[in-house]
């Protein structure tokens, strides 16, 4: 079933009910904070790669528009964008979203620190170092921290560098890595262990076509490559601005101001809605007198849309008790609300090319399916012949040009 939040009643999800996906995403954070210690190469290593068929097709499918008022344009997991710090430090952001619930871990994470190199060599040495993308070593867990200066300490005495790592004095927010990332021209940088890429020059005035590709691969017909495109010019050179991270199937390509505004799981409205569906929804469609859901895309599924958010809670509870109160009832169950997330997801499920689009404030912000799931995709931005930007390509498989 095509949806965008993990059932609250599957065994993913255990004891934790109506969650919104959150245990799955714990999880998945969870398990990359360790790559913010990890050489970057540590990244790629063991990444399954799609066998494709070498001939892409040659049809371009608009996916829809983008705008970027503030001028600099960020590619991150649509999934993730409930850890987004915005101006705030990333050290508010509760532990239990990483997945971390050990006291001695949340004292851990909580304590985390940002390190950033300094010398005449610094540049090279964490470069090399190649532990994360950019100068900035980020989220390094407390206890780690002493170990990992001492380890760059001797780094750079083996490669004769006059560099070392001191601690911000305070955790670098998530708008800030941005805004530093595009003043530096571009490039990605970790959030919680996720690479985000971003890029800057982005036109403020207008409305940018997002463009995709699609290649024949072995298992069906997936994307090859989306591309922001700036202008009509002729691309004479391309420049690698990193590899974006993906845990949740999906690419937001967003306004960096408006991410500050993004409302992951709270209603933008007060409302939500309750869906179901699986073996046991036509008895629990009975039971409850629950309508088919009508939305695009989602045959079958029933409940109910636009409750206010209380009744909405206390509606889902009540149909995940009827659920467990005999043994093998296949239901899944999920509780959506009204939020950014939702807004852009409702489309994406209702979409032939599987995107969609929200508009905060002046900012469109567009997301869209991989088609190839998780993973690390690369991410170039195509300059002209003066090297003024002309896209913004994200790379899904090999064959894309």
């Amino acid at each position: 079933m095509p949806c965008d939040f993990i059932d609250t009643g599957s065994e993913a999800a255990g004891n934790d009910r109506l969650v919104h996906g959150e245990q799955v995403r714990r999880r998945k954070v969870k398990d990359a904070l360790f790559l913010a210690q990890l050489p970057a190469r540590g990244l790629f290593v063991g990444l399954p790669t799609a066998t494709v068929d070498s001939r892409a097709m040659e049809t371009i499918y608009r996916l829809g528009e983008i705008s970027c008022p503030a001028g600099i344009l960020v590619l991150v997991d649509g999934g993730h964008l409930g850890l987004w710090s915005g101006e705030r430090s990333p050290a508010e952001i509760d532990p239990a979203l990483l997945g971390v619930d050990d006291p001695a871990m949340v004292a851990d994470v909580l304590g985390s620190v940002d390190l950033v190199g300094v010398g005449p060599d610094a540049s090279a040495a964490v470069r090399s170092f190649d532990r994360q993308p950019g100068r900035v070593l980020h989220d390094i867990p407390a206890s780690r921290a002493a170990e990992l200066t001492a380890m760059f300490e001797e780094h750079c005495r083996g490669a004769g560098l006059d560099a070392r790592l001191e601690a911000l004095p305070g955790r670098e927010s998530h708008a800030r890595r941005v805004r530093r990332t595009a003043a530096e021209g571009g490039g990605s940088f970790l959030m919680f262990g996720v690479p985000v890429v971003v890029v800057g020059g982005v036109p403020r005035d207008r409305r940018l076509p997002m463009l995709a590709s699609r290649v024949d691969a072995r298992d069906g017909v997936r994307w090859a490559e989306m591309s922001v495109r700036v202008s009509d010019a002729e691309v004479e050179s391309s420049v690698p601005l990193g590899d974006i991270g993906v845990d949740w199937g999906r690419v937001l390509f967003g306004d960096a101001d408006a991410l500050n505004a993004w409302r992951h799981d709270d209603p933008v409205d007060g409302l939500a809605d309750v869906a179901f569906w699986g073996a046991a929804a036509d008895e629990a469609a009975e039971a409850f007198a629950a309508p088919e859901l009508g939305e695009p895309g989602e045959d079958g599924v029933r409940g109910w849309t636009g409750l206010a958010v209380t009744e909405a809670v206390e509606t889902a509870l009540a149909v995940q008790k009827w659920k467990e109160e005999r043994a093998g009832r296949g239901l899944m169950v999920d509780f959506r609300p009204h939020s950014h997330h939702w807004q852009v997801m409702r489309q994406v499920r209702a979409s032939e090319t599987e995107s969609g689009t929200v508009d905060i404030g002046d900012a469109r912000l567009l997301c869209a399916m991989t088609t190839w799931g998780d993973g690390y995709f690369p991410v170039s931005a195509d300059l002209d012949a003066k090297g003024a930007l002309v896209a913004v390509r994200v790379r899904f498989s090999d064959t894309a040009a």
